[in-house]
């Protein structure tokens, strides 16, 4: 298909894919010529924001079968609630199995689904259509993350040996929108929510290049979760206020910190380790990722609140709240780091290239839906461990487990 842009449909006009929208603005062949979402008025900011971005200007449709249908869509983005995941892709699937349309893959938005058996169900669906599939995982993406794997797995693995430890960590004061904190609808709390982000980073840097994911193989999962912050009276009364009482923590809360270690098997039976830590209890100037590779002779390591830019705005520099600096931004003054460019340094503006690439190619991308399933999976597992207060050993069998959080009944 040298030459063919592909045009992007979008399943959700919400946070993440204003992101995915802006960051298409560093992807050379693809333009964004659709939008659904249930709410009509989000669907046309969006739609909006892609025009004076200049990658798209989106028809916006009142259903998911008609932006399949639509001619100018050859890809969709699902970027929906977690709770819909399921009913989204059976509506896509029935229309491309009817003749609805001409797609040619569809791309998911982390976490694949809310349990394993939704995930298991997503991956049937899009299995049962020739669709190509894309998981949508930007942090293993992040230029800092892929040129750091690039050089240790070039310069010092060959000479010292494969790395055994990796750490990643994901951490920010909550999230925007009342559905992320309602363990029903979103499936838990801040593991489900971030957890994901740092197993899949940590797992892709202990997965030498060309090395298929499964090659390093999960052995162990130990977890622990609590609401450190969130479900104090205060907060709880908070957060109730903030969301006009769609978010109860008094009555149903769920964990603002997770942390796991994973223990896994190289190939060669080398032991590795994948320490991961989630919260939404941090409070500092902004979202927080860091990540570390460990190996017998070498480390490498990533934080992205360590800027190349930061400015410092005085006591008298006044200015409503808000993330005009930096994602998750907790203050208005004060010595402040800014990303310049978000997108970016994310790994949305990779992956996504990645992305439209791969579908135009007509080949899978390197991350698909089949990782979202292993990731679920490994989320499971820790909530499991979590639960029970025991170590998880692979294989289990957790395909009808569902995490209290996610049941309401979970107590901190």
């Amino acid at each position: 298909m040298s030459g063919r842009r592909l045009g992007v449909g979008f399943v959700g006009a919400g946070f993440m894919n204003r992101f995915h929208v802006l960051s298409l603005a560093g992807v050379r062949d693809a333009d964004v010529t659709g939008v659904f979402s249930p709410t009509r008025a989000h669907a046309e900011e969006l739609a909006a924001l892609a025009v004076r971005t200049g990658v798209g200007a989106p028809k916006v449709h009142p259903s998911i079968a008609e932006l399949v249908a639509d001619p100018a869509v050859d890809a969709l983005w699902i970027a929906s609630t977690n709770d819909t995941r399921v009913a989204v892709v059976e509506e896509i699937v029935d229309a491309v199995k009817r003749g609805r349309g001409t797609l040619l893959g569809v791309a998911c938005e982390k976490p694949l689904a809310r349990n394993l058996r939704e995930a298991r169900r997503m991956v049937e669906l899009v299995e049962s259509t020739p669709l190509l599939h894309g998981y949508l995982e930007n942090q293993v993406f992040a230029p800092s993350v892929v040129r750091g794997k690039e050089i240790i797995w070039r310069r010092a693995v060959p000479i010292a040996g494969r790395p055994y430890l990796a750490r990643a960590a994901e951490e920010h004061s909550g999230p925007h929108m009342p559905w992320f904190w309602d363990g029903e609808r979103q499936g838990g709390g801040v593991l489900n929510d971030m957890l994901c982000h740092s197993f899949e980073v940590a797992r892709s840097l202990l997965t030498a290049p060309g090395e298929m994911r499964e090659a390093v193989r999960i052995e162990e999962v130990d977890a622990r979760i609590a609401s450190l912050k969130w479900a104090r009276p205060e907060y709880a009364a908070l957060l109730r206020e903030r969301y006009g009482g769609a978010v109860d923590y008094a009555r149903a809360p769920a964990e603002d910190f997770a942390r796991a270690s994973v223990a896994l098997r190289a190939p060669g039976g080398e032991a590795l380790l994948i320490e991961a830590t989630t919260s939404w209890s941090f409070v500092g100037p902004a979202l927080r990722l860091r990540t570390e590779l460990l190996g017998p002779e070498y480390a490498m390591q990533v934080d992205t609140l360590s800027t190349e830019l930061n400015v410092f705005l005085g006591r008298r520099v006044h200015g409503a709240a808000g993330e005009d600096l930096v994602e998750k931004q907790n203050a208005e003054q004060g010595l402040m780091p800014v990303i310049a460019d978000e997108p970016a340094a994310y790994g949305y503006t990779a992956e996504n290239r990645h992305m439209v690439q791969a579908f135009l190619a007509g080949r899978m991308p390197d991350e698909t839906w089949r990782d979202g399933l292993a990731v679920t999976e490994v989320l499971m597992a820790c909530y499991k461990s979590a639960e029970d207060g025991c170590v998880v050993r692979f294989p289990a069998d957790l395909t009808e487990f569902t995490p209290k959080v996610a049941l309401g009944t979970w107590c901190p």
